[in-house]
């Protein structure tokens, strides 16, 4: 690193350091130190920075804040012993609210569609234990069968598969 990067360097930190200062010197809360003071009157960027600081400050001290109106306090008291007199509403008023209505209807209409649904299985009229049917995953080695043996009189009249020229010597395993 050269000299005139090193001073560059240094400079940059310097301005930041005392970019980070300036509101709490502006306002009133420290003092300038001696290097800072030297670094204001070297550096013309941060002395433009700190006349605009100073300035807003001198802006901010001679503003007043608009004074209360004298029946304020009267108004607050009154709006309070009307918020208190009002009758408390009970949590069942919420559910007059048609939106509050309508989700509590699909979530009931959900946890209905969950029960009737749960387990995957389908029971006849007559015995709880007997199962009729299985239903099973799409892509599932039960669901497979089960389209086989729905479709069996389709499959074994197939004659398009004994057409087919398959090899002889193919193993179903070739890795072994």
């Amino acid at each position: 690193m050269s000299l005139r990067e090193s001073s560059t360097r240094e400079k940059e930190m310097q301005c930041n350091e005392i970019r980070e200062r300036m509101p709490e010197v502006a306002a009133g809360f420290g003092e300038l130190t001696v290097d800072e003071g030297k670094h204001l009157e070297s550096c013309a960027a941060c002395a433009d920075q700190w006349k605009s600081m100073r300035a807003t400050m001198a802006l901010l001290e001679e503003w007043k804040a608009p004074e209360v109106s004298p029946y304020f306090d009267v108004r607050l008291q009154a709006r309070l012993r009307e918020e208190i007199a009002k009758p408390q509403v009970s949590w069942l008023h919420w559910l007059r609210r048609p939106v509050l209505a309508a989700a509590l209807t699909v979530l009931m209409g959900v946890g209905i569609g969950l029960f009737f649904t749960q387990g995957n299985v389908l029971h006849k009229g007559g015995d709880e234990g007997e199962v009729a049917a299985v239903i099973a995953e799409p892509g599932s080695a039960v669901s497979d069968l089960q389209s086989l043996e729905k479709n069996h009189d389709l499959y074994s009249d197939f004659e398009v598969l004994d057409d087919l020229d398959l090899q002889q010597n193919v193993t179903a395993n070739p890795a072994e």
